[in-house]
């Protein structure tokens, strides 16, 4: 079975949800994507028929993070409720979903798309995937937990080397450092990832998520707090003069020359 929204497509076989990015040109996540990605991860946890969860991107990029434009948009835009309606309650749904939730990372990983995917259970990359954490870029901090998930997972000078420099680090070396557990060639990510999505999905499901269960008690359990806090400085960090800068960078392709506002 599939179903298709402008910015997700899904499909239910094996007992594997693959849930795929497509928003083009970079699968940048805008208030739809998010809402439509929630609603697939709502489905996964209520049906039964559902045993594993694989989220990927369409063609050679998983996700850039969030949509800069759309701030834009939005009268009154704000990053604290943003981030409270939008990546806060993925989060958590993908850690509270007593599933396994896979991630097939193709291409560029970065900003509220890497949170995402450091939340998921385990972690599958292209080897041209590149991982950034791409947030003081545009002089904002780190929001979707990837202020707990990144140390967590490479301790606490790596990720903040990680962070201050926003430098990309390529599928092997995210894979010595234990961001990924395995790395394929980018023609053969599809099919590796729906292989070990299946072999999952065929595993002990009950006691995986009650394992999972533990492991969020042990290793997460101040995950709600520190997404809230998060939050609470992305939105100091929303009003500041090297956002503003950053984005409009971004925004004219150029570097952001942050040290004109300090």
């Amino acid at each position: 079975m599939s179903e298709t929204s402008p910015s997700i497509h899904t499909t239910l076989e094996r007992g594997v949800l693959s849930i795929t990015l497509d928003r083009p040109k970079a699968n940048a996540f805008n208030l739809e994507m998010v809402a439509a990605l929630q609603a697939a991860l709502r489905r996964a946890e209520s049906d039964q028929a559902v045993r594993c969860v694989l989220l990927i991107g369409r063609g050679n990029i998983f996700s850039a993070g969030q949509d800069l434009h759309e701030p834009e948009q939005i009268e009154g835009f704000s990053y604290r409720p943003h981030v409270q309606r939008t990546y806060n309650p993925l989060v958590l749904q993908i850690r509270r979903l007593e599933k396994p939730v896979l991630a097939a990372l193709n291409g560029a990983v970065s900003g509220a798309a890497l949170g995402l995917a450091l939340a998921c259970d385990l972690r599958i990359a292209a080897d041209t995937a590149r991982l950034v954490v791409g947030f003081l870029g545009i002089g904002l901090t780190v929001d979707s937990a990837v202020s707990l998930f990144l140390p967590a997972l490479i301790g606490l000078g790596r990720a903040s080397e990680a962070i201050f420099t926003n430098s990309s680090l390529d599928a092997q070396q995210a894979l010595e450092l234990g961001l990924v557990n395995r790395v394929v060639p980018a023609a053969e990510l599809p099919a590796r990832a729906t292989e070990w999505a299946a072999e999952l999905a065929q595993g002990p499901v009950r006691a995986m998520g009650l394992t999972k269960r533990a492991l969020n008690r042990a290793m997460l359990p101040h995950l709600e707090q520190v997404l809230d806090y998060e939050a609470h400085l992305q939105d100091i960090a929303g009003r500041g003069v090297e956002h503003q800068e950053g984005r409009r960078a971004f925004l004219e392709k150029r570097a952001p020359r942050f040290w004109d506002y300090s």
